[in-house]
């Protein structure tokens, strides 16, 4: 079962269409793969497994996937886009498929000149993310055509999200709600940090979620100062606090939650305080979250306050961030950023801090719809818990 509509793929296609025009190109190529699935996925609702690839899209608005025999299948059943060819660079290295069509970027490349005619320009996305060899086959394949890097402009129609995609990410807020609740349960002084972990995904799968923006972090003590810790099978000790987040997803749309709680069921008062500065700099950064302001605008006011009270220094991730179908993604409101918010978007507050000597390390994490009027929570609760 897909999860693109064939109204949004060609929605999509139409949207690089005008940048092929734009910039007078003959076709793009998109390349993903498994850690860098979002803009082939913004075009198929797919990614494969093992494999990776590149949706080729003509200036007529066609499109093909080049990708291995391996998920061929795959693709066929579940991508919005059906066309496939098979390129040994984007195969699983060694292995042999001996019933399978292969080809090469030469043989692809006469065969389009042959349909569409004389090929002069191409537009190329996610090429720093490509392996070496993969750009080389690409660049020698298509001898004679000016490369042209559209990654910036391609990223770009990601960034104010339609009804639908707005529809997914909500309903995986939802599911972060339940993943939350689950976790909350299952943190408990002699637990190990990988059953609060599995308590979430659970929670999030069992209720439909289609996959995880990031593996589920749990971080209790002084393990919170890794940033982004996955859980181990270290048990929660009495007195500490445990840093917990997870991403479910809904046709590849991820939600978020994030927080941090006390093992024993009640923060300290030393605690207390330190969470009070999280959810001061969350109502800070909240309130900035208005079509027009730019991204050093949301950010200047929580970071003042970190310096004001002495977190500057284990200040790590900026304030604020979109999410779709990565957890994080561009654009990202740091203090140099000149990016403004627009109504359509979905912007995550996700405020944190690590290295402290006493707090170790902490975050506090939920998202928001922009509408012509400011933000609107994808979870009340959530927006509830750490605004209060």
């Amino acid at each position: 079962m897909g999860y693109l509509s064939q109204e949004e793929r060609d929605i999509r296609l139409a949207k690089v269409q005008e940048i092929l025009k734009a910039k007078n190109l003959d076709l793009a190529l998109v390349y993903y793969d498994e850690f860098n699935i979002g803009n082939g996925w913004y075009l198929t609702g797919w990614c494969p497994q093992f494999e990776s690839g590149a949706v080729l899209v003509l200036k007529d608005g066609s499109a093909m996937l080049l990708g291995g025999p391996e998920s061929e299948p795959f693709a066929k059943q579940d991508s919005a886009i059906k066309e496939t060819r098979n390129f040994p660079v984007f195969m699983v290295p060694d292995e042999e498929y001996p019933n399978a069509t292969i080809t090469d970027f030469p043989t692809l490349f006469a065969e389009l000149s042959a349909k569409e005619g004389a090929i002069r320009r191409a537009g190329l996305v996610g090429g720093g993310r490509m392996p070496a060899d993969c750009f080389r086959q690409i660049t020698e394949g298509f001898r004679g055509v000016e490369l042209v890097d559209i990654t910036d402009a391609f990223v770009a129609l990601r960034y104010d999200k339609s009804a639908w995609e707005r529809e997914q990410i909500r309903a995986a807020f939802q599911l972060a709600d339940a993943s939350y609740d689950a976790m909350l349960k299952a943190i408990k002084p002699g637990a190990m940090e990988i059953e609060v972990a599995a308590a979430g995904e659970y929670a999030a799968r069992s209720r439909g979620a289609t996959g995880f923006g990031f593996s589920a972090i749990v971080g209790s003590g002084a393990r919170a100062n890794a940033v982004v810790p996955t859980a181990t099978t270290k048990p929660l000790e009495a007195g500490e606090l445990v840093m917990v987040g997870l991403a479910p997803k809904v046709k590849g749309y991820a939600g978020v939650v994030g927080h941090s709680l006390p093992v024993s069921g009640s923060y300290s008062a030393s605690q207390a305080e330190m969470l009070g500065h999280l959810k001061e700099v969350f109502r800070l950064t909240r309130a900035q979250l208005m079509p027009g302001r730019k991204g050093c605008e949301i950010d200047a006011p929580g970071r003042a306050y970190y310096e004001k009270h002495g977190l500057l220094k284990y200040l790590v991730c900026p304030f604020a961030h979109t999410i779709g179908l990565h957890e994080a993604e561009a654009p990202f409101f740091g203090p140099n950023s000149q990016d403004a918010l627009r109504p359509g978007m979905a912007v995550c507050v996700d405020v944190s801090f690590f290295g402290h000597p006493e707090w170790h390390g902490a975050r506090i994490e939920t998202g928001y719809e922009i509408t012509e009027v400011g933000p609107v929570p994808f979870s009340a609760k959530m927006d509830r818990l750490l605004t209060t």
